[in-house]
């Protein structure tokens, strides 16, 4: 594959599901009648790729690949992205489809303020037309209404409410008994309308995500719901008022792609050069700019200083770990995630294992996950490199984390893991360990990273130290760093793992060596 395109799809796995093997293929976006879904837009349908007659880049393809503004060039091709196209032409059986979806999410978010993952999820994937944009918010100021006037349990007035949204949604499927899945021959209308909740929740997510990735979207983990960043409210504003809501191109392919494919379409605040000359004056006054600026330099030193603050923000959070002054901060978010109460909890577990990590001891601990403008998690890390590295001088160790449990943890991370160890082993030139974390430690992983303590494999630059560990216990090992008389060295690090290698020397299976290195890991400290 071409280096370019390898870039790019690097890129387009961030804004991907966690845990999701995205095939680079014009199928990863799949038409289905049902009335009421947004589309998981393809690298096709965005405009970045054509796969025909080979697979290239577009010129919006290409700036992806060269921008130091991905974020703005994502947000370019969402604002774009409609249904109906010449690439998704609805069949008889499905909605009237009229509109740029991400472009009235947007307007929704904008309206209201801020909406929750339910309100999404129930309302807002229903505007399949713009021109029914007041209705939905009608939809939506109703439910918040009824949810205020609700005594019971929210949960389930919240199944009910969607219960009877998808009734209505599906009305004519469920009177003419069209209701059997394609997954099942089950045709009961509660197994129907399972399947569609179940596929709205996974459309919502999709949704979400695609907006994180333009960078003008804050989460709230806690409250589940999203927002518009207040200093991103004015260039949001801007492209709400000059983008034409109305498809186009319908009947033309090589129109359509060729306005598809455009990198400068359609218009942002950041294209006005006044506009942008303000913007930088508002949010870095010290800054000077003058009229002899071209656009493409203000530009440039609006991108220098957005990455500036995202630094220095990244730096004071690092001083305030270090100082143990976020010590509560992290251990309540630990169980948050796992009592699974948090929106995205394999992006809070990663962002949060790097702030324990950081805390822990002295090391340079860098997190590959991806932060937005001001140092908020916005992605997990790239499925090339492991999640967090760390650097001890005298040896190295990377971190995975994982929400996986079952057989899939072994089937998605097992190998993965361990060719991200090979990586920092190779590149550094150094020893290096692993730590393997998640909820609950599957038993083909134990087997697997026993045996990988045994087996001297040159691909992977020897044995490998993997030591898997429950959250519980990891959360136990930072707390004990806390209070801790002393702060902890690299060397208490180093010989946790060296007592990994003696264990699997001396036990006779992978049992008794997880067992061994976790009672080592409830007293870590003790040499």
């Amino acid at each position: 594959m071409d280096e370019k395109i390898e870039i790019f799809y690097s890129f387009w796995q961030q804004t991907q599901s966690y845990g999701k093997k995205v095939e680079f293929a014009e199928n990863f976006a799949s038409w289905d009648d049902s009335r009421n879904k947004f589309l998981k837009p393809s690298p096709k349908s965005l405009g970045f790729v054509v796969l025909s007659p080979v697979i290239s880049l577009t010129p919006a393809g290409l700036e992806l690949v060269s921008s130091r503004r991905k974020e703005e060039l994502f947000l370019r091709q969402l604002l774009k992205f409609q249904v109906p196209s010449p690439f998704h032409k609805p069949s008889a059986n499905s909605a009237e489809f009229w509109v740029k979806p991400y472009l009235e999410l947007f307007r929704l978010i904008r309206h209201f303020g801020s909406l929750k993952f339910d309100e999404i999820m129930i309302f807002c994937l229903q505007l399949v037309d713009y021109r029914q944009f007041d209705n939905i918010v009608s939809k939506i100021e109703d439910f918040r209404i009824a949810k205020a006037q609700n005594s019971g349990n929210y949960k389930q007035f919240r199944a009910e409410y969607f219960d009877a949204e998808l009734q209505q949604i599906y009305s004519t499927d469920i009177i003419s008994g069209n209701t059997r899945t394609r997954e099942t021959n089950d045709a009961s209308v509660a197994k129907f309308l399972k399947t569609k909740a179940s596929n709205m929740r996974d459309y919502a997510d999709a949704c979400v995500r695609y907006l994180r990735a333009t960078g003008l979207i804050n989460i709230s983990h806690i409250g589940k719901s999203v927002s518009i960043i207040p200093e991103k409210t004015e260039e949001v504003d801007y492209f709400l008022r000059h983008t034409d809501r109305e498809p186009c191109f319908l009947n033309d392919e090589i129109q359509y792609s060729s306005y598809l494919g455009n990198a400068i379409t359609p218009t942002l605040l950041t294209d006005n050069k006044n506009l942008l000359e303000q913007k930088i004056k508002t949010e870095f006054p010290l800054i000077e700019v003058n009229d002899t600026f071209t656009l493409q330099q203000l530009k440039d030193i609006f991108a220098d200083e957005l990455e500036n603050r995202k630094e220095q923000i990244i730096t004071e959070q690092i001083s305030a770990i270090k100082d143990y002054r976020l010590f509560e901060d992290i251990n309540t978010t630990f169980d948050q995630i796992l009592a699974n109460s948090l929106y995205d909890n394999p992006l809070m577990l990663e962002w949060n294992t790097w702030r324990a990590m950081t805390m822990l001891d002295g090391g340079a601990i860098k997190a590959n996950l991806k932060f937005d403008d001001f140092g908020k998690p916005m992605s997990t890390a790239q499925g090339n490199m492991a999640d967090i590295v760390c650097d001890y001088n005298d040896f190295g160790l990377t971190v995975e984390v994982t929400m996986q449990s079952g057989q899939r943890q072994y089937e998605t991370e097992g190998e993965p893991v361990t060719r991200h160890l090979a990586k920092v082993k190779r590149e550094t030139n150094k020893p290096a360990y692993c730590l393997f974390i998640a909820p609950k430690i599957n038993d083909a992983c134990i087997a697997h990273f026993y045996a990988l303590h045994k087996m001297n494999i040159s691909y992977y630059g020897g044995t490998s130290t993997i030591v898997p560990l429950p959250l519980n216990i990891f959360i136990k090992m930072v707390e004990d760093s806390h209070n801790a008389n002393y702060v902890p060295e690299p060397k208490h690090i180093q010989q946790f793992f060296e007592h990994s290698n003696e264990l699997a020397n001396t036990t006779n299976n992978e049992l008794e060596w997880y067992n061994g290195i976790t009672q080592k890991a409830l007293n870590w400290l003790t040499v």
